[in-house]
């Protein structure tokens, strides 16, 4: 089951937290996949780690900036030259911002939806041209959040550009569903990554450890999301296993949206 032997996939934001996660899962299963992240060197330091633990050394480092249109076609292209071809995308590079709307600016907003709108928008645009162009369709996973499907306190911006995500996800999914081309999101709650260790040591300076048992248990269960658990989700919907499941949104959060 979850063989993506012969796949080619692209993951973008995949040098660390959730990205890297499944980055490692899709190679793990067979893909070739495609790391892409900011510079060429982040990327490249991640596919190092990635492919010395696998043998057929099947990851790729890209800098791609998803924010700029022209970067994301040209990397979407070497990617497909040689006849090669994009069966598997998922969109996981995003930004965080946090406040309320009367907090919020205009830089603010535009800064979080180039990149959380814009920069899905993109890859989406370029992702299912080349599942189109010899129609064999394809697989996508957008990384949507919880401020998709519940109110969260203090992410305004954050959350308008995530609601967008769910949105535009299930545009694809109607839009291409006779193409063969699968749509759908997942929507984490609070995972432990890299930037959430940041954003403790950054904004509690010497409290980190109460403030994160206080995010951890916001969570029904008690605790954070991992990243090998958001990406055992991304790799079943990317699987020939999940082939009747389109337009979907899959809350993945400790139970926090239905309790």
């Amino acid at each position: 089951m979850f063989d993506l032997s012969g796949k080619t996939a692209i993951v973008t934001g995949a040098a660390s937290g959730i990205g890297l996660a499944i980055a490692k899962v899709l190679s793990q299963a067979g893909a070739r996949v495609h790391v892409l992240d900011l510079t060429y060197e982040i990327a490249s330091d991640a596919v190092k780690g990635l492919n010395a633990k696998h043998p057929k050394q099947l990851c790729v480092a890209h800098a791609c900036n998803v924010a700029d249109e022209a970067a994301v076609e040209s990397t979407f292209d070497a990617v497909c030259a040689n006849n090669a071809r994009i069966d598997i995308l998922i969109c996981n590079a995003g930004i965080s911002a946090v406040g309320t709307v009367v907090q919020a600016t205009q830089e603010e907003m535009d800064r979080v939806y180039k990149v959380n709108v814009l920069g899905v928008f993109f890859c989406l645009k370029y992702g299912v041209k080349k599942m189109l162009a010899d129609g064999k369709g394809g697989a996508i996973v957008n990384l949507a959040s919880i401020a998709s499907l519940i109110g969260l306190a203090d992410r305004f911006a954050y959350s308008m550009t995530k609601g967008a995500v769910l949105t535009m996800t299930r545009s694809v999914a109607v839009d291409y569903v006779k193409k063969g081309i699968r749509c759908n999101c997942i929507c984490p709650g609070r995972v432990h990554t890299p930037f959430v260790d940041g954003y403790l040591k950054k904004h509690y300076p010497g409290r980190e450890a109460q403030q994160y048992q206080k995010l951890a248990e916001w969570q029904p269960v008690g605790r954070m999301g991992r990243p090998e658990e958001m990406a055992a989700l991304v790799l079943y919907l990317v699987s020939d296993e999940a082939s009747f499941v389109t337009g979907a949104a899959y809350p993945i959060d400790g139970g926090r949206s239905s309790l």
